[in-house]
This record gives C-alpha cells, sequence and structure tokens, in this order.
C-alpha cells in the first residue's frame, strides 16, 4: 500500500522533543521546585527524540524492505 505512518509520526516526535529538551537546557532552575527539582521538559525531551529517532529509523528501513 505505500502509505507509512512511521516518518511522519517520527518526525513530529523527533520536532517537539528538540524543542522540549532546548527549553529544558534554558530554563531557569527555579521553575521545577514545584517538580521535587527535576527537569522534566529535558528528560521528556531526551524521550521524545529516542522515540522519534525509532520511528525514523524503522520507517526507512522498511522502505528499503518492500522494494
Amino acid at each position: 500500500m505505500g502509505l507509512d505512518i512511521r516518518k511522519p509520526i517520527g518526525l513530529l516526535l523527533l520536532l517537539i522533543g528538540v524543542q522540549l529538551t532546548i527549553y529544558g537546557v534554558l530554563s531557569s532552575p527555579e521553575e521545577y521546585r514545584r517538580a521535587l527539582g527535576l527537569n522534566v521538559d529535558l528528560y521528556w525531551g531526551v524521550v521524545l527524540i529516542a522515540f522519534g529517532s525509532l520511528f525514523l529509523i524503522s520507517g526507512y528501513r522498511g522502505q528499503k524492505r518492500s522494494r
């Protein structure tokens, strides 16, 4: 069928992850006192980058196999 949803979802997760990671790096530590001192934006940004990368890699590898 030719419709592979992994690529757009992977790209979306990757872009949101990059934005969250940048925000987590640039934000001040006072913002995270309510979150027990954890930089939640930074951690979830890294997680989203990892999952987005996995989706993109699997999408491109699946495309190569179907040819």
